[in-house]
This record gives structure tokens, sequence and C-alpha cells, in this order.
């Protein structure tokens, strides 16, 4: 009997256990949640044997009860019969065998009563154990609403955990490719490229104004050594080649004719 009210007592508080207030006051509510989904699997197939074992003792008492009514009726039947002899052997004038069966209902009839004692203290523990399967029933279903409510919790718990720990993985990802963040690896290495990019075009500026001035230099040998030659010609009695005037066109020398030379002005 206390353990019956050992699992009655763990099924109510159970039942009446509010699973987001102890969310709330929980410090890690998926380890709370976990602990609690494990108690309650094992409370609820405690309770189901408590149940099993409850309905057992129950039938066996209703069993007995009936056994003890069928008892009340047979020994009547019987108790009515031997009075009936009773009655048949003192119509004849047989006394003692009337007195014999009278015994014999009296025997009956106190057999009758102790069987009646019986079924009435039995039907009250029935109703009382009828009572109980019937908690314990409405306490099981309860109990498995509760078990199915904190595995609904528990599974939506860790999905969001599990959201919400990717969506932060994708930020910090994120952010640290962020190409507008000049420390990032992606703004330090276009900053590079940049960098040699603009070293190219000065190497090319350069290796232009070194060719301009290598040409120029060139230029200006030549005419050094055609000074030098001409000055040598000159030392030698030789005469330095003059550049051939060119032929004027008649017309051209004709039309230069009309008008008056610049010793007549």
């Amino acid at each position: 009997m206390a353990e019956k009210q050992s699992i009655l007592g763990r099924i109510a508080q159970l039942a009446r256990a509010n699973v987001n207030d102890l969310l709330d006051k929980a410090e890690d509510p998926q380890k709370m949640l976990d602990q609690m989904v494990r108690d309650y699997t094992n409370n609820i197939a405690d309770a189901e044997q408590a149940i099993a074992q409850t309905i057992g003792n129950l039938r066996l008492a209703e069993q007995d009860y009936n056994a003890d009514v069928q008892a009340v009726q047979e020994w009547g039947a019987k108790a009515g019969s031997a009075s009936q002899l009773a009655d048949q052997y003192r119509t004849k004038g047989d006394a003692a065998n009337a007195d014999k069966f009278d015994a014999l209902a009296k025997v009956a009839l106190r057999k009758q009563m102790d069987a009646e004692a019986e079924v009435k203290q039995e039907q009250p523990m029935i109703e009382s154990q009828r009572v109980t399967v019937d908690k314990l029933k409405s306490g099981l279903a309860t109990m498995k609403d509760k078990l199915g409510e904190l595995k609904g919790k528990r599974d939506s718990l860790v999905a969001r955990q599990k959201s919400a720990e990717a969506q932060q993985q994708v930020q910090s990802s994120l952010a640290s490719i962020n190409i507008l963040d000049p420390t990032s690896e992606i703004s330090r290495f276009e900053d590079s490229v940049r960098r040699e990019e603009a070293k190219a075009i000065g190497q090319a500026e350069v290796a232009a104004t070194s060719f301009d001035s290598q040409f120029a230099q060139l230029d200006s040998l030549g005419d050094d050594v055609e000074v030098e030659a001409r000055l040598a010609a000159l030392k030698a009695g030789r005469s330095v080649s003059a550049i051939e005037p060119t032929t004027v066109t008649p017309a051209i020398e004709s039309g230069y004719a009309n008008y008056p030379s610049a010793s007549a002005s």
C-alpha cells in the first residue's frame, strides 16, 4: 500500500510540474530537459508496473468477492433445502430427522453469514482499489502528455540553439571577409596588387625616359664627330662638301623678273 502511495505521490508531483517555470530557473535548460525526460520516462515505467500490479490485485479481490457472493447464495440454498426436509419429516411425525435437518439448515445459515461478512469486508477494499487504479491511469496519461511536451520543448530548444550557432558562425565568417575592411586579407591583397601595378607603370616611365636620353646623347655625339671631321679637312686643305642649290622653275623665275630687285629700289 505504501508503494502505491509513493507512486501516486510521484505521479502527482510530476503532473503538477510547470515545465516553463523550471526552464526559466535552469542554468542549462537543455541539460535540465534531458534530465526531466529521463526522470519522466523512468517514472512512467514505474507507474506502469505499479498500475499493472494494482490492477492484478484488484482482479484477484474481485474474484474472491464473487466467490464469496456465490458462497452466500449456495449456503442460502443449502439452508433452504435442509429446512424443507426438516419440515417434511416433521409433517410425517419424524421429529429426529426433522431436528437433524433443522440443525443442518442452521449450519448452512452460519456459513452464509460468514460468507456475507467476507463480502461486506471485501467490498470497500475493492472500491478503494478501483479508485486507486483510476487515479494511476489518469496520472499515467498526464505524465505521458508531459513527456511529449518535454520532448517537444527539448527538440525545439536544440533546433533553436543550433540555428543560433549557425547564424553566429555565418555572421562571423562574413565579418572576417569584409572587403571594405582595410585590415582584411582581401583588402591587403588588393593594396599589394595596386602597388605592384604602380611600380610597373613607374618602371615603364623610367625606361622610356632612359631611351630618349640615350638617343639624344647619340645625336650629340654625331654632331661632335662631324665638326671634328670638317676641321681636319680644312687643316688638310681639303674643301668641305657643301649643299648644292636646287634648280629654280622657269615659270617661277620669270614671275620674279616682273618685280623690281632690291638694288633697284
